[in-house]
Order: C-alpha cells, then sequence, then structure tokens
C-alpha cells in the first residue's frame, strides 16, 4: 500500500519537475569584482605568477599603422620574435599546457606541424557600453531552461558558474554589430588535395549588441547572417540566410539552390546537421568552433588553466594562401600561438539525444570567452576532430575575436577544413553600419541569388 506520508513528497517532486529549471544571476557583492580583481569581462585581471601571462591593462586599442576599413588588416606585432618551439620531440615537456588534440597533430604529423610560441598579449577590449552592460548582465542575467534571460549587449554570465553559463558567453561574446566578409572556405582531401567549397559575400549582423537596445526590446534573435555564392562555378548563386535565436526552436535557415530556384526552409539547421554554406562539410555546430543548441549535450566546467592557444593572429591574415595552406594543416610559420588561461569545459550528450561526436571539449579565452580550440570525439570513443579558430586583433571595434577564421582537423581521415582563408582577399573583416532587417530574409535571399 502507498504510504500516505509520502504523498507530499511526492508532489513537491512533481511540482519541481514542472517548474522551468533557473539558475540564478550573481550576487552585487561578487559582481563587484569585475571593476577590482576581474577585468570588465571577467577575466583575471592579474598576471600569473612566472609573468608568461601579463595581467591586463585596457586590451590594445592603438590604431595599426596605414590601416583602412575594408582593406588588409596588418600584424601590429610583426616584429615579435618566438620565444620556444612545441614539437613533436619536446612536447612532453609542455604536456600540461596542451590539450588532447594538439598533442594528437604534434604525434599525427611529427615533420611538419609545430608550435610558434610568442610573447603573450592579452589584447582583449571592447567599448565602455560594452562592459557596462556586462556589469549589469552579472546581477541581472538567468539561464532559464539553457536558455538566456535578461541578458543583453555584454557577456551573459561574466562569472559563470556552470558550463552551459560558459558556453553562452562563447557565443554572445563581443565581436561588433555589423560586418561584411570575402568569405572563402577550403577543404583539403586526406591525401593533400585542396578544395574550394564555397566563395561569398558574406554579411554578417549581431542583434543582441545594437548599442540603442535594452533587455526589453530583444526577441532573442542573437545572430544574422547572408551568404551569396560566386564559387565555385558549380555553386555560384547559391546563397544561404539565417536568423539565429537563443531560443533554437526560433532559429531559421532559408537556402537557395540554383538547380531548383527556389528558396527552401532548411528543416534541421542545427547540431551535426551538415552546413549547406561549407558544402556539407561542416556540422552546423561547429562553426566559429561552437555554435549550436545547449540543449543537445549535458555542460560542465572542468576548470581554469593556462594552456598555449592560437591568439592575436594577424600574421596568418598576411600571409598568401599558397604559403599558409599546407597538405595537411596550417603552415605554422603563419600561426601565432601564445600561453592564456582559458576556461576549459565538456559537453556530454544529453540522455535520450544524439550525436556524431556525443563528447567534446572546449577551450574559451578567459578575456575575450572565443571558443579557441576543441576536442570532438566519435561514438567509438575516439579522439576524432580538432577545432580551431585564430582571434585576430582589430583596434578599430575594439575587439581581439574570430569573427569566422575557424576550421577544424580530422584526426582519422586526416582531411580538414578552414572557413574564410581571407589571407588572399583585398577586404578582410569590413566593419558596416547596420544593416536593414530586411536583409536578412528569404525574400532578399531570393532576389539576390538568381542567376
Amino acid at each position: 500500500m502507498f504510504n500516505m506520508k509520502l504523498l507530499p513528497l511526492a508532489a513537491a517532486l512533481v511540482a519541481a519537475a514542472a517548474t522551468p529549471a533557473v539558475l540564478a544571476a550573481v550576487s552585487a557583492e561578487e559582481a563587484a569584482k569585475l571593476k577590482t580583481e576581474l577585468t570588465p569581462l571577467g577575466a583575471e585581471k592579474a598576471g600569473n605568477k612566472d609573468g608568461s601571462i601579463p595581467a591586463w591593462t585596457g586590451g590594445y586599442t592603438t590604431p595599426i599603422p596605414g590601416f583602412k576599413n575594408g582593406g588588409k588588416r596588418p600584424d601590429p606585432f610583426a616584429a615579435d620574435k618566438v620565444t620556444y618551439q612545441v614539437t613533436a620531440k619536446n612536447m612532453d615537456q609542455y604536456a600540461d599546457k596542451l590539450t588532447e588534440g594538439t598533442k594528437a597533430m604534434l604525434k599525427k604529423y611529427p615533420d611538419t606541424f609545430h608550435l610558434d610560441v610568442y610573447p603573450t598579449r592579452r589584447t582583449a577590449a571592447a567599448p565602455q557600453w560594452v562592459y557596462d552592460n556586462t556589469a549589469r548582465n552579472a546581477v541581472k542575467a538567468e539561464l532559464k531552461d539553457l536558455i538566456p534571460v535578461n541578458a543583453y549587449g555584454g557577456i551573459p554570465f561574466p562569472i559563470p558558474k556552470n558550463g552551459a553559463e560558459a558556453i553562452w558567453n562563447h557565443t554572445l561574446r563581443w565581436r561588433g554589430e555589423a560586418w561584411h566578409v570575402a568569405v572563402k572556405g577550403v577543404q583539403t582531401t586526406g591525401d593533400g588535395k585542396h578544395v574550394v567549397t564555397a566563395i561569398a559575400s558574406g554579411d554578417f549582423q549581431m542583434p543582441y549588441y545594437f548599442k540603442d537596445g535594452s533587455p526589453e526590446k530583444f526577441d532573442g534573435q542573437y545572430w544574422s547572417i547572408r551568404l551569396i555564392n560566386s564559387g565555385p562555378p558549380l555553386r555560384a548563386g547559391e546563397g544561404v540566410v539565417g536568423r539565429q535565436n537563443v531560443d533554437g526552436d526560433k532559429t531559421q535557415v532559408w537556402t537557395y539552390i540554383t538547380g531548383q530556384r527556389r528558396v527552401r526552409k532548411v528543416p534541421n539547421a542545427c547540431c551535426d546537421t551538415p552546413t549547406p554554406a561549407s558544402s556539407g562539410i561542416s556540422m552546423f555546430d561547429q562553426t566559429d568552433v561552437f555554435d549550436g543548441r545547449l540543449d543537445r549535450f549535458d555542460w560542465k566546467i572542468v576548470g581554469k588553466k593556462e594552456m598555449l592557444i592560437p591568439y592575436n593572429g594577424n600574421k596568418l591574415l598576411t600571409t598568401s594562401e599558397a604559403d599558409a595552406l599546407m597538405a595537411h594543416h596550417i603552415n605554422p610559420a603563419a600561426m601565432r600561438w601564445e600561453l592564456h588561461r582559458v576556461w576549459e569545459i565538456e559537453a556530454t550528450v544529453a540522455q535520450g539525444k544524439r550525436h556524431q561526436a556525443p563528447k567534446r571539449r572546449y577551450y574559451l579565452d578567459e578575456d575575450t570567452w572565443t571558443a579557441v580550440l576543441a576536442d570532438h570525439w566519435d561514438a567509438k570513443g575516439q579522439l576524432w576532430q580538432v577545432g580551431f579558430a585564430n582571434p585576430i586583433v582589430m583596434p578599430d571595434l575594439p575587439a581581439t575575436t574570430s569573427p569566422q577564421m575557424f576550421g577544424f582537423y580530422d584526426l582519422i581521415s586526416g582531411a580538414w577544413y578552414f572557413d574564410s582563408a581571407l589571407n588572399d582577399a583585398a577586404e578582410q573583416y569590413k566593419i558596416v553600419p547596420r544593416y536593414a532587417d530586411g536583409t536578412f530574409t528569404p525574400e532578399a535571399l531570393m532576389g539576390e541569388s538568381v542567376r
């Protein structure tokens, strides 16, 4: 017979299950650290004990001589010298500073892959209004059923208490309000052949960072994208428009296929579905290392540690494509690695869900919240893919971030993918005025894409 004394407990459990999970913001006392021991975006302001990571003193906001918005972006630190090099032979000496994916790349390509480590420069910066909004978010923003609420115009959870909050900081990091990029995607096959998957005009916008907006006006649409392909010939005229929402059920993506001559809505623009923009090479949630729904995974903070990561990578932008793209990876001589503190976040596929990569680890730079590296394991438990981003210095914004420059290495097949190979482009990340909302609609896509 059912114990009547258990009825109140059972009722409480049912009520708890029906109540949306809400994680509260931090206290005003804790948020005050953003003005003392923490940077305005939530990083540790102090350097490390041995000085290899310096203190943050406001970031890099000095205009780069000779740069004009819309042109090639120079390397402001071209005079820096390599401090040391990590190779397959000495990697054990730096094992605690390397991700599993980086170690795997060193072992797989011992003769060609290495890390050139430069002096650490904490260049991260943002406008004061972004700092102000971040301080407000710290005490107001909450996570409700894995969706941020009452957050706007800054890092939503600058003092994160769990992995989901941390990964939202990456997704909603400061990258500017609107910009244009001449996108070029390149797949490299396992035998080292480079294949261009897309040459496109890319328009990007973050309504979450409209300076004149507010939490009350924000409708959840945080990211808008329009890509119109001009090549390769097989894909010329194709296009993609996307409007991403913090509530994944409200995200909408449309694609135009020239052979069909009509715009179609992508039914599952999420997670491990192949992206039309990459010709199916990359999954939707591999964009910008991670950009997807959180409900496919359980998220946890593994810890915070000092690690070697790609950073201040304008050097790659100034290297020609022919010199930058090698058979199995980006030319190490074109990459800049630095020692920074990162948040290590682990994502494990949630019960009842599925994903091609059921276990992942993301490494978020503490100063910018950019996911700079990622390790993906497949269903067999094999380390499968290594995701990477190449944050660049944009003092004109100001920001140090990776708007689109990302990719991944497939450790099993040897193939790899690099998005936004802008090395030879005359225009590299042009900051533009806010686009009209009608720019990111299926109707506009139809008008732009017909050939």
